[in-house]
């Protein structure tokens, strides 16, 4: 008797631990970031790997349903995070290398000097910052950057508005693009001439952020709002904290439009880029991001500490088309 009570009590407990899993996946592969689920599916590499635990658990007990649905959970979370840490194949740029860097200056409490030591070492020719304040720009003029990069598209604004554009190389076409979300981000954007390669334009995005259910509107028309990029025109970069992951169908649809995330494209898409938060115990998550043309080739990308900010610098190494 006592036998055949425990085999409903492992086959529910094994249930139990199944359905989260299942219906994590089920809203990852059918688009379901509304609501709460916006910010919970930023975190599904961790549930991707924390599916095997019901698998396991399902296996032991011999629960064979269970087993196959913790499988099928498990597979399919892991296609749709696996392959950002695996390279893909680039497309045979011949042009010119060009590096770009994105910093979250955290409304201007970042350490400045780490952003300049950076753009020395690495001879960086291209920095897009966000939340960038009056402050922020003189102090990183004094340490130097205004020699390592003369030509800029900036909007310092107190707070986190604020919005810039560094550049080794002249540029042209400059702006500032004015986001609708609660935060009032923007955007400064221009066109880079890099020499022996067609002009690409950059620029610095920043949607809002859906750290509320009443923001998700805001964050999703901001992200609806980014410049696609344009297969049968000029070649774009968009770089910075879209404060969203590539488990975000939002994102997702702006990549379709010709894009290509640079760190996954090299094996290095899972490596965090936001968090911990203001000291709590959370995973970090990759919300910042570089977008490039899928005419461009890329080479590397890195990951960089930022003292003073709750995000990370990332750098990508490129290679433009040569000039035809």
């Amino acid at each position: 008797m006592r036998r055949s009570l425990q085999l409903p009590v492992r086959t529910a407990l094994c249930w139990l631990a199944v359905a989260p899993g299942a219906g994590w996946a089920v809203a990852r592969l059918t688009g379901l970031d509304r609501g709460p689920l916006v910010q919970a599916l930023a975190f599904t590499p961790y549930a991707a790997l924390g599916s095997l635990a019901p698998l396991l658990l399902a296996l032991a007990l011999r629960r064979h349903r269970p087993a196959i649905v913790a499988a099928v959970t498990t597979v399919a979370l892991l296609a749709v995070v696996a392959p950002r840490a695996l390279p893909a194949p680039q497309p045979p740029a011949a042009g010119p290398a060009v590096r770009v860097l994105t910093a979250n200056l955290l409304a201007g409490a970042a350490d400045p000097r780490v952003v300049v030591d950076l753009v020395r070492t690495e001879q960086v020719d291209v920095l897009v910052v966000q939340e960038f304040t009056p402050a922020a720009e003189a102090e990183l003029d004094r340490l130097g950057l205004a020699g390592l990069m003369p030509y800029r598209q900036l909007n310092p604004v107190v707070g986190t508005p604020g919005s810039g554009l560094y550049s080794r190389h002249p540029i042209s076409d400059g702006g500032i693009r004015q986001l609708r979300g609660g935060w009032s981000f923007t955007q400064a954007y221009a066109t880079v001439a890099v020499p022996g390669a067609p002009s690409v334009r950059v620029e610095s995005a920043h949607p809002a952020a859906p750290y509320a259910v009443d923001q998700v509107k805001w964050w999703r028309a901001d992200l609806a709002a980014q410049p696609g990029a344009t297969p049968d025109g000029g070649l774009s970069i968009l770089a910075g904290d879209f404060n969203a992951t590539l488990d975000h169908g939002p994102l997702r649809a702006l990549i379709d439009t010709g894009y290509t995330d640079a760190a996954a494209s090299v094996g290095a898409g899972l490596t965090g880029t936001w968090g911990p938060y203001d000291g709590d115990p959370i995973p970090p998550v990759v919300i910042d991001h570089v977008l490039v043309d899928r005419r461009v080739a890329v080479r590397a990308v890195a990951v960089h500490p930022l003292p003073g900010s709750d995000h990370r610098m990332v750098l990508a190494e490129l290679r433009l088309p040569a000039l035809s």
